[in-house]
């Protein structure tokens, strides 16, 4: 009777997963049957390098600069923006996105709306790749909200302002710099993130606790090594108001992750070890909830599964991000409501933003009611193929 109501639980949870495809309103339902296909998708690129107002540094390396590839795909007047974050961990460079980017033919594709069947031909074209392919899922999200004439939070059913306040990031570094800033963003965020997992966590804590006495979440990156030491840490973390606690341990040291979350006072979130829908359930009992990022998954497809499986599983569910444009931050943002944390702070933390879309509105990073994901570029993208 276990064996059998555990094969209904698991059998229940990925069938909730499974729906991809959400409930529209019935006038755009309406408006979608009533478009015939028109011509032909064009897929294009463009490299942009985006600049970061400070010094970004984690456990294991530090960064001025982060790479990223614009997408564009145009249909019938319509054009849908996506983009390709790469921060140096994911392995993807601006080169081989756009090598990717050019295996991909549209052409047999008659109707953009068809997300589940396209989306399965480019996840298949090659391994990996997966914010090069999170650049045309997010593109194409784009360009079939703006067929439907809504946005895609309206699509699914959220509310925008039902969202949890973002975290503000502040990477690892020096007493009077953690300091600076902290004050900086006084009185915009409700909660910060704090980049720990080095020799100098407890004296990083106390820097900012010296400014300000925020709640913080703490993101060692894989950082620390002795669950015993780990715990003692986290117990030491409660005390300073920490509220949650991202990938503690390397990602594939399952068993030690999975005692100390027993064992913490606070919730332990999946980041590096997880990468797709498939590695949702594996994080079950190991975890207290999981961090999505279109990044690491190929896009909103994949997340709204991810996160319909992770909630069917009991766990947490927190949306993230690397340093992004407010394109990707956007389209992250449209399906953050009534998710537990929120981390969308990467558009804020760059000085060369080339889109305008979700909006930081007291602490919260609130979508745009623009269809699709709710962008416009701000400059002239020379795009190309």
């Amino acid at each position: 009777m276990k064996t059998n109501r555990r094969n209904f639980i698991k059998t229940s949870a990925i069938a909730a997963a499974s729906l991809a495809i959400p409930s529209t309103t019935i006038k755009g339902i309406e408006k979608l049957n009533q478009t015939k296909p028109f011509g032909k998708m064009k897929l294009s690129w463009i490299p942009y390098d985006l600049q970061l107002k400070h010094v970004f540094t984690i456990s294991g390396f530090s960064r001025k600069t982060t790479p990223v590839v614009l997408t564009k795909i145009e249909y019938d007047g319509l054009v849908g923006y996506g983009e390709a974050s790469l921060p140096p961990y994911l392995g993807e460079t601006q080169a081989s996105v756009i090598e990717f980017l050019k295996k991909i033919d549209l052409s047999p594709f008659s109707d953009p709306s068809h997300l589940e069947e396209i989306l399965y031909y480019v996840d298949h074209i090659a391994e990996n790749n997966t914010a090069a392919k999170a650049s045309v899922d997010i593109a194409l999200h784009d360009l079939m909200g703006k067929m439907i004439g809504a946005p895609w939070h309206k699509i699914w059913g959220l509310d925008k302002y039902a969202v949890p306040d973002t975290t503000f990031t502040i990477g690892i570094d020096t007493d009077e710099a953690v300091r600076e800033k902290t004050r900086e963003v006084l009185g915009d965020f409700n909660i910060l993130k704090i980049k720990v997992g080095g020799e100098h966590d407890k004296r990083m804590i106390e820097a900012i606790r010296s400014v300000t006495d925020l709640p913080m979440a703490v993101d060692v990156n894989q950082g620390w090594t002795d669950k015993h030491e780990a715990l003692d840490m986290i117990h030491w973390l409660k005390e300073k108001n920490i509220v949650m606690v991202e990938q503690p341990m390397p990602k594939y040291d399952f068993d030690n992750i999975a005692w100390l979350t027993e064992r913490s006072p606070l919730p332990i979130f999946a980041d590096e070890s997880l990468q797709r829908l498939r590695d949702v359930e594996k994080m079950k009992g190991v975890f207290s909830g999981i961090n999505i990022k279109l990044m690491k998954c190929t896009g909103m497809r994949e997340a709204w599964k991810m996160r319909n499986l992770a909630e069917a599983l009991g766990m947490k569910v927190m949306i993230g991000c690397m340093t992004e444009t407010s394109c990707a931050i956007s389209a992250a943002s449209q399906l953050s409501a009534g998710l537990d944390f929120a981390d969308l702070d990467g558009a804020l933390l760059i000085a060369n933003d080339c889109f305008t879309g979700a909006k930081l509105e007291k602490g919260k990073i609130i979508a745009s009611d623009l269809p699709g994901i709710g962008v416009e570029p701000t400059q002239k993208l020379s795009f190309g193929t």
